[in-house]
């Protein structure tokens, strides 16, 4: 049995404007010590998700209006707002974007990982604050025994993401979910939280969930990719697979776009970036097709008639997509 299991999950705001179905429809599993990366542009309901999975979606307006969501075997849906709050750090933990704003910077960073060990375990808050200075070392923070009574401010971006890091494993979660969590950090800094979270995954075995734009985190980081466009899953499977053999048009696109090495005018070449026409459509005025349809250079008028079913490709029901046109594109990949 897989550690989380969600199955056509479905989170929705409900705004002046309408509906707006920022999650729809989507399915995916992780094993224990396994991991899966969600990528996508911005708005495409990475993060929902993410804060569906631990009920931290806003409500009002937001609410899961469908599907489910099981921990081993446990239905989190149904769970009352206490109940939730157990499972929150105990049993799934959550990195943010921006460690800055998630940090409350008028509490020491010792402060807040001993509140957090405190709510879960059953320790004093001497053997709380012992557990926050081991934490810290954990995660390579120098002279953490003294750093430990150090405000936020007083840290630099990535020390604060190691914090971050920190915190999140203090209760000994079983599955961990990195929200951009390299984001605001020069590239440098970028490969060591990186390398410090995929060590961390190896020596507890927890799984992972790492939400990124970044396809290159994610060829290096993960077993399992989870692509998504306006709400829904346009192609899924092993990460070898997927990158690979780029099946779904927006999938290709996503590739093409990645800058290459001597692309422009500073390698000395003219060749322009490669970009995805148009922009992200607005999730409450998707109608019922294909959400990418008005972007896909494929499309036709039976792509806008029905959202496509995830296809599985050369039979492998491990590796599938999205697209009622999969053929087609795969044999036209730029």
């Amino acid at each position: 049995m897989p550690l989380l299991d969600v199955d056509d999950l479905r989170t929705s705001f409900f705004t002046r404007r309408g509906v707006v179905r920022a999650v729809d429809g989507v399915s995916f599993s992780v094993s224990r010590g396994k991991t899966l990366g969600i990528v996508g542009e911005s708005g495409c309901g990475k993060s929902v998700t993410a804060l569906s999975l631990i009920g931290l979606v806003p409500s009002p307006p937001a609410r899961i209006v469908g599907g489910r969501i099981l921990f081993e075997g446990r239905e989190l849906t149904s769970l009352s707002e206490r109940e939730l709050e157990d499972v929150r750090g105990r049993e799934i933990a959550m990195i943010f974007q921006d460690p800055m704003t998630s940090l409350n910077p008028t509490v020491t960073i010792g402060g807040q990982i001993t509140e957090t060990i405190c709510r879960h375990l059953d320790l004093t808050r001497a053997e709380a604050r012992r557990r926050a200075v081991e934490l810290l070392e954990e995660v390579r923070i120098p002279r953490a025994a003294e750093r430990v009574d150090d405000y936020p401010h007083l840290l630099s971006g990535g020390m604060r993401q190691r914090v971050m890091i920190a915190a999140a494993l203090s209760a000994r979660p079983k599955l961990l979910i990195a929200d951009e969590p390299t984001t605001a950090l020069d590239v440098t800094i970028q490969a060591q939280i990186l390398d410090l979270i995929e060590d961390l995954i190896a020596e507890r075995g927890m799984a992972l969930i790492l939400i990124s734009h970044d396809l290159g985190v994610i060829a290096e980081s993960v077993n399992r990719v989870m692509v998504m466009y306006g709400g829904r899953v346009v192609e899924r499977g092993p990460v070898e697979a997927v990158f690979a053999d780029l099946a779904h048009p927006y999938t290709q696109g996503l590739f093409a776009a990645v800058p290459k090495l001597g692309q422009g005018r500073a390698g000395g070449h003219t060749g322009r970036l490669a970009t995805i026409p148009g922009t992200v459509p607005e999730l409450a005025d998707l109608a019922g097709g294909c959400s990418f349809a008005d972007r896909c250079r494929l499309a036709i008028d039976a792509c806008r008639m029905a959202p496509p079913p995830l296809i599985a490709i050369n039979g492998a029901a491990a590796h599938d997509a999205a697209c009622i046109r999969l053929d087609e594109a795969r044999r036209s990949r730029p």
